[in-house]
């Protein structure tokens, strides 16, 4: 059975470690920010790193790659961006990526940087466990810093209408989709959210739950697609409620979603 393994790193980070088989020391890592968390993880569980996948140039999630490489010499795949030079494999938009055990989707998810791609783990049979139907097994999303549980990433090199459209695809994906993002900003970014719709009942329900998890230091993430739909306001940016919101900061009128997408994040950026 497929396994997702967090590591807990710097601040607020989170790196991924993708176990095909359980039963097997296999395992692909998702961004690589501190070299020493990883290789702590892949000791004690006594577990064999078959490759590096990156999702964005940002220093918190590819600082570790050379001293991860000094100690296990595996392909590292990435955006095709000269601001990483240590990946072999470059992807783009439309990319397969096919490795033992595993295949991802590459999607591209400019905004919160231009190179910033996601990988979708499709659904895998399971040979060990015969009654598991691979139609029942969920897509895995992992976004980086694109999207967040209650929240998106910074903008900081795309234009608004280029985040919000990676964001409207990736609100596409079917609402069972697990979304494994790469920090614990949950709190926080439903606080700003119940400010945006203090109306909304399930945003109100999912802080209580967010609030009582990290009451007991426990991780908010994965998060889902359905989920996000319904709470996280970045998502929501078609809605009236959200373009009213919008609009009153902003003095002005919003014509189109992603400025009301665009307003949100400006809000969001400065909001205590």
């Amino acid at each position: 059975m497929l396994q997702i393994i967090p590591i807990a790193a710097l601040d607020t980070n989170y790196f991924w470690l993708i176990r095909p088989n359980a039963q097997q020391p296999l395992v692909y890592l998702v961004d690589v920010g501190d070299a020493k968390a990883v290789l702590k993880v892949l000791q004690q569980e006594q577990l064999t790193l078959g490759a590096i996948l990156i999702t964005h140039h940002h220093h918190d999630h590819t600082d570790g790659i050379a001293e991860l490489l000094a100690h296990h010499p595996v392909p590292v795949y990435g955006p095709d961006s000269s601001a990483i030079p240590l990946i072999e494999h470059r992807l783009i938009a439309g990319d397969q990526l096919q490795l033992d055990g595993v295949s991802f989707q590459v999607l591209g998810v400019p905004g919160h940087t231009m190179d910033h791609i996601a990988y979708l783990l499709d659904p895998i049979a399971d040979k060990s466990t015969a009654s598991t139907k691979l139609e029942d097994q969920p897509q895995r999303l992992f976004c980086g810093d694109a999207l967040f549980a209650g929240g998106c990433g910074r903008r900081f090199e795309g234009s608004a209408e280029l985040m919000w459209d990676s964001l409207t695809r990736l609100s596409a994906l079917p609402d069972t989709t697990l979304i494994y993002c790469a920090h614990e900003y949950t709190l926080a970014n439903l606080h700003f959210a119940l400010e945006v719709e203090p109306d909304n009942q399930a945003l109100q329900a999912r802080l209580s739950n967010v609030k009582q998890l990290r009451q007991e230091k426990k991780m908010t993430i994965p998060s889902t697609i359905g989920i996000e739909n319904r709470t996280n306001p970045f998502l929501r940016c078609h809605l009236t409620q959200l373009k009213d919101y919008a609009q009153h900061h902003a003095q002005k009128e919003l014509k189109t979603p992603a400025d009301v997408f665009g307003e949100l994040r400006r809000i969001k950026d400065t909001w205590q």
